[in-house]
């Protein structure tokens, strides 16, 4: 256009297109748990709540199939007192956003980390034949991570997580979410100072492994047949000096291609599953 006036269509892209849009017309906002509540969603993680014997306050299942399909587990989650109410497919869909609620949805207490002092004793009078196995998350603040890490950490037998006060996810209904039952039943211990808690560790027998990029020893190298802590740390930082100080020892992934580290989540999983596999040729070896 030769006149200096800016036409409608000179106008910024983005107010062009929102202006296209349905005015009027917002999105459903999500429902809100009720007050105070998490909402823990799928099969997996409400059965999980209710064999833990905590009876969540409310219940909602999809209307329609659902409740007949669903009809055993929400029948024990009546007769523990929770009340149970059917709703819309969309609005269960909302509440979720994105996950995957199978046609169920309970609304439980928030979970609180376990104390130190509940870890000492435990430690000290251990119950079990097996040896401990403790997963260390160090700096791991994202949730998606955390709750990754608490589902490969079930899967594995591990018997606790380790985490800092500082720097770590909180233990919130979207970790119940994407730990699929995992953090109803793992025991997550929150310590004030993390390389004082590696210390006392140590004190008790337990060894420490350290996973860093840069280290000399491969994880196929480390020993996990005994009482043992496996440090993971924030991904791209790694672990904090301190942390990596107080390890007996540092092990790495071998990485063959051009990818030079994993997601945390996913590395956790790799280094819990050897563990396994050197725990269980350890006990076929007796």
């Amino acid at each position: 256009m030769a006149s200096g006036h800016k036409s409608r269509h000179d106008s910024r892209p983005g107010q062009e297109r929102k202006a296209r849009r349905h005015p009027g017309r917002e999105a459903p906002r999500a429902p809100a748990p009720p007050g105070g509540l998490d909402a823990v969603f799928g099969v997996h993680a409400v059965r999980a709540l209710l064999d833990r014997g905590e009876v969540p306050r409310e219940v909602w299942v999809q209307e329609g199939s659902a409740g007949t399909r669903l009809a055993e587990l929400v029948e024990v989650a009546r007769q523990g007192g929770a009340r149970l109410h059917s709703r819309p497919r969309d609005e269960l869909d909302r509440l979720a956003q994105g996950a995957s609620h199978q046609g169920i949805v309970a609304f439980a207490t928030p979970l609180a980390f376990e104390g130190e002092t509940s870890l000492w004793l435990r430690l000290e009078g251990w119950p079990h034949e097996a040896p401990p196995l403790l997963l260390v998350l160090d700096g791991v603040t994202d949730v998606h991570n955390f709750g990754a890490c608490l589902r490969s950490a079930d899967a594995a037998g591990v018997h606790g997580v380790i985490v800092p006060k500082d720097r770590a996810a909180p233990l919130n209904a979207m970790v119940r979410k994407v730990a699929c039952g995992a953090a109803e039943s793992m025991p997550v211990y929150q310590v004030t100072n993390l390389a004082r808690a590696m210390a006392k560790l140590k004190a008790l027998g337990v060894w420490i492994t350290g996973t860093a990029g840069e280290a000399e020893a491969s994880l196929f190298e480390a020993d996990f047949t005994g009482p043992s802590a496996l440090v993971m740390g924030a991904e791209g930082k790694g672990m904090r000096r301190l942390t990596r100080e107080a390890c007996d020892t540092l092990v790495k992934l071998p990485m063959a291609g051009s990818v030079s580290s994993l997601n945390v989540s996913v590395a956790t999983g790799i280094c819990l599953f050897e563990a396994v596999r050197q725990r269980q040729g350890a006990s076929a070896g007796d």
